[in-house]
């Protein structure tokens, strides 16, 4: 049984691209039906591969945005300047179309509903996708442990899920930070990338060992990972995702 399950995750299926959603200029939802679809946990990651009419192939990894429910999942994608991929998902593919996916993937940045340590999740731009898979689970199970996110972001019109962000944030045991590196609102004083100065303001104590997690370009996973351990965090309570061109999901 469990080596049948191995296999059709490591085996390429078609979903069905039930229905998608833009998130903000560069990024859009997709809701894909997947027929007797294993199950995820929150962070996990799934392939998607595109074939052209001369029959060349492409695939990219991608962080899966919803919790487990059922056959449907999402992906949140935004779209890479010259990408093979991205550009396709974001501005082309349409409800109705087949997809060819594989997975779940991953078993190491991922968050579990027994877990009861606090939670403390930063990301960087795109990488809140796999945060927001972390935060629907934690509201799915109505776990009552505390989380904190920090997102940095370049301006207001770049957050993704923004209504969602707003719902998550009036919920009790969620503390939703977002941090402008380019231009922020009206009314919010700071802008900047995350220091340890934020760190330390909004994320939790080392004394209150948290599990951290830690998404975006490397650049930004490798910095905010560092300032972490200088604080005093425990790294083996650090993990991390990164992407872009020396990472892995999207």
């Amino acid at each position: 049984m469990e080596r049948t399950a191995i296999r059709r995750r490591l085996s390429w299926q078609v979903a069905t691209v039930a229905d998608v959603r833009r998130e903000t200029a560069t990024a859009r939802t997709l809701v894909l039906e997947v027929p007797e679809w294993p199950g995820h946990l929150a962070g996990q990651h799934l392939d998607v591969r595109l074939t052209a009419p001369d029959g060349y192939r492409a695939s990219r990894s991608y962080s899966i945005a919803s919790a487990w429910s059922g056959d449907t999942i999402e992906l949140t994608v935004e779209q890479v300047p010259d990408g093979e991929v991205s550009p396709y998902l974001v501005d082309v593919v349409k409800a109705g179309d087949p997809l060819e996916i594989r997975g779940p993937v991953g078993g190491w940045f991922v968050w579990k509903p027994e877990q009861d340590e606090p939670v403390q999740l930063i990301g960087g731009g795109s990488g809140i996708v796999p945060l927001m898979a972390m935060l629907r689970a934690h509201s799915a199970a109505a776990s009552t442990v505390p989380v904190r996110l920090i997102y940095s972001v370049r301006r207001p019109v770049s957050v993704i899920y923004v209504n969602d962000l707003k719902t998550l944030a009036a919920a009790d045991h969620v503390d939703v930070r977002l941090v402008y590196t380019r231009e922020a609102p009206a009314g919010e004083p700071r802008v900047g990338r995350i220091d340890a100065g934020l760190i330390e303001q909004f994320g939790f104590t080392p004394a209150d060992a948290p599990t951290t997690y830690v998404c975006g370009p490397t650049p930004f996973v490798e910095t905010v990972a560092d300032l972490l351990v200088a604080a005093g965090h425990d790294p083996a309570r650090v993990r991390t995702e990164r992407f872009g061109p020396t990472g892995g999901p999207r």
